[in-house]
């Protein structure tokens, strides 16, 4: 489960790669790398890791 602040991270991120040129790894008809992060996300496609460390 991500919180809402790694799941912003995720998605800006890919966002980001996606205005840069990388693939879509789903199809989408949508021109908003935003958007197809969010399908991507919602697909469980996106190859992006979060690493939980211990609590202090």
């Amino acid at each position: 489960m991500l919180t809402r602040f790694e799941r912003a991270r995720i998605l800006g991120s890919r966002a980001l790669q996606l205005s840069l040129g990388a693939p879509p790894l789903v199809k989408a008809n949508e021109v908003d790398p935003l958007r197809i992060a969010q399908k991507e996300m919602d697909k469980g496609v996106i190859p992006l890791t979060v690493k939980h460390g211990k609590e202090i």
